[in-house]
């Protein structure tokens, strides 16, 4: 977990702590966005790609899904989380029941 940084373990304790997921995959892509304006001054740490598999998400749109993954992020989100990309599915999407 040593290649990881501060705001990659944030978002994933904080993903697993309040959506129990079967899967969970947390990228930090903030390498491709260097220079972009969400990324200077900032610790790098700024755009991620989230894939979180949750009984949580059963029953709800995509909408309301990606809605409680920016509620749970949102004091990232205030503190320099530039851009999230959201993958939301619950166990029976994933293996097709």
């Amino acid at each position: 977990m040593s290649n990881f940084g501060t705001r990659w373990k944030r978002i994933k304790e904080k993903l697993e702590r309040e959506l129990s997921p079967v899967a969970i995959e947390v990228e930090d892509i903030s390498y491709q966005h260097a220079g972009h304006a969400g990324v200077r001054g900032s610790d790098g740490e700024t755009h991620f790609n989230v894939k979180v598999v949750s009984e949580e998400f059963e029953g709800k749109s995509l909408v309301k899904r990606h809605r409680l993954v920016y509620g749970l992020l949102q004091e990232e989100l205030q503190s320099g989380l530039h851009a999230l990309s959201i993958v939301a599915k619950t166990p029976s999407e994933v293996n097709g029941s």
